[in-house]
């Protein structure tokens, strides 16, 4: 759905960040904990009645920290209301304490029915509320949690998760053991950041957030974990062109691939770039591609390569490279891949460049210039040496370790990507929360190079060309999805939306 997320903050954080937030605004700022906790348990209401108008009944599962004291106040500004409600504890109230004991203690004085969490429990109520585990789940769900996340993903109803579904990591996105699978999560004070990737963009379903009030002061005392990318914080990047500008002035990128049998994914990665502002784009390919090139996009230029040698004499001159769309893994592909490595100019990674990187690092030596490795997780796995799965485990370590690796070598951007891609330069990380799964399907990292290798050659920084091209790609393909949906989504319709929204920035400034 486009802009699901435009609502949402652009400073996202840990768990311990937000902890710390907490923490400020009540000894720093002088808000009472349990006056957080109402108005946690407030938010998530006004946000369950927006979600579920015709609701009658809610099932609420509370654990015996905070976040539980969050359920047992959910349950009494339900029972308020005129709600049938039935409270489910898994942790005993008589180990509660402080703000959690207060409302535990609220919501049994609104004689709300509440009882302990058993294997004959049935959850049949118009929503269930998961308040059992939050953030700070340091280990797999297991006991009874595990029984009850069961039961509320088996139960086929609605689910509101108050802060975070239980079980998922809101650092990393990654399943503790097992999650709860929800329709909305309402979450407070600091944005967390594993709501917005891996799997936290499936578990978390539409995701509100409430900052309860708590003073701008507060968040001054942070730096944010990540920053989610927005049109807002893009749109300095792009300028609009001056009256008198000329071809020369935009840059001219290099595109390498098309191996056999692989004409179509250099061609896409050209068509992107020449649409993204390239003054001039030039493709090295096999001699076999250049027909197909010409008629499908004559405004681009084709060379054809047999050798580094050849390759080396077109580097002359160029601004940007993108080395990887169709390449494949073979001597040609190595050739071409030692030569482009040398250049003195932004160079994008992409496919099977990665995997030849990967095979072999040593290639690295010598490279001077920025480079932006664009990965997915299979190929973070092969550059890693670790499994895609492990990468997908903790994608936000992942993206940081590959641009430690390879940034030995010289100046590296990673972006990671896959659902909630992710950018990091050494310093700072960028999360792209646009973007949908019929993004799946092949082509779509042909155009992503394409569009970073346009930005790059119009002299926009890599980091800034990385975080901008995930951006207009992802957004782009949430616009379609609005109108046609995700299924059947082609790559190449990406191309001319991606366009206009490159010119919109541009046009806002």
């Amino acid at each position: 759905m486009t802009g699901r997320h435009n609502n949402l903050p652009e400073n996202l954080y840990t768990a311990e960040q937000v902890r710390q937030l907490d923490k400020f605004a009540t000894n720093q700022c002088g808000i009472d904990g349990f006056e957080l906790m109402t108005r946690a348990a407030q938010a998530a209401f006004n946000e369950l009645q927006v979600e579920w108008p015709d609701a009658q009944s809610i099932d609420v599962l509370c654990g015996g920290g905070n976040n539980g004291g969050d359920g047992y106040l959910v349950a009494m500004l339900a029972a308020k209301k005129g709600f049938k409600v039935q409270v489910c504890w898994l942790s005993s109230p008589d180990k509660l304490s402080g703000d959690a004991l207060k409302a535990y203690e609220a919501c049994k004085f609104e004689n709300v029915d509440i009882q302990p969490f058993a294997e004959a429990t049935t959850l049949t109520a118009d929503v269930l509320v998961d308040a059992m585990l939050g953030t700070g789940l340091g280990r797999d769900v297991s006991g009874k949690y595990l029984q009850a996340v069961n039961l509320i993903n088996q139960s086929g109803r609605p689910v509101l998760a108050v802060d975070i579904p239980s079980g998922l990591n809101a650092d990393t996105g990654s399943v503790m053991g097992i999650a709860v699978s929800a329709d909305l999560t309402v979450t407070f004070i600091g944005m967390k950041q594993g709501l917005l990737t891996g799997n936290g963009t499936e578990l978390a379903g539409r995701v509100a957030f409430s900052d309860l009030n708590v003073h701008e002061q507060a968040y001054q005392q942070l730096q944010p974990s990540s920053i989610r990318l927005s049109e807002q914080n893009l749109s300095p990047l792009i300028k609009p062109r001056t009256r008198n500008s000329h071809k020369g002035d935009h840059g001219h990128l290099l595109l390498t691939g098309g191996n056999h049998g692989m004409p179509g994914a250099v061609i896409m990665a050209a068509e992107a770039a020449i649409s993204c502002g390239a003054g001039k784009v030039t493709v090295a390919t096999r001699q076999e591609n250049l027909p197909a090139l010409a008629v499908r996009r004559p405004e681009v230029m084709a060379s054809s390569v047999v050798d580094g040698q050849a390759l080396k004499t077109l580097l002359k001159n160029k601004t940007a490279i993108v080395i990887g769309p169709g390449l494949g893994r073979d001597d040609w592909a190595k050739k071409l891949l030692r030569e482009a490595l040398k250049a003195e100019c932004p160079l994008v990674v992409d496919a099977d460049a990665l995997n030849l990187i990967a095979d072999d690092p040593q290639l690295l030596q010598g490279r001077k210039s920025p480079m932006i490795l664009t990965p997915h997780a299979g190929e973070a796995g092969r550059l890693l040496q670790v499994s895609s799965r492990k990468i997908s485990e903790n994608r936000v370590a992942s993206v940081k370790e590959l641009c430690r690796t390879y940034g030995s070598y010289c100046e590296t951007i990673a972006l990671l990507k896959g659902a909630g891609t992710l950018i990091y330069d050494g310093a700072e990380l960028n999360l792209c929360s646009a973007g949908n799964p019929g993004m799946a399907v092949a082509g779509m990292g042909d155009v992503l190079s394409g569009v970073i290798g346009a930005l790059l050659a119009q002299s926009i920084a890599a980091f800034d060309a990385a975080r901008l091209g995930a951006w207009l790609h992802a957004s782009a393909a949430d616009k379609i999805a609005a109108q046609q949906g995700e299924i059947g989504l082609l790559a190449t319709e990406l191309i001319p939306v991606i366009r206009q929204q490159l010119n919109q920035l541009a046009n806002r400034n």
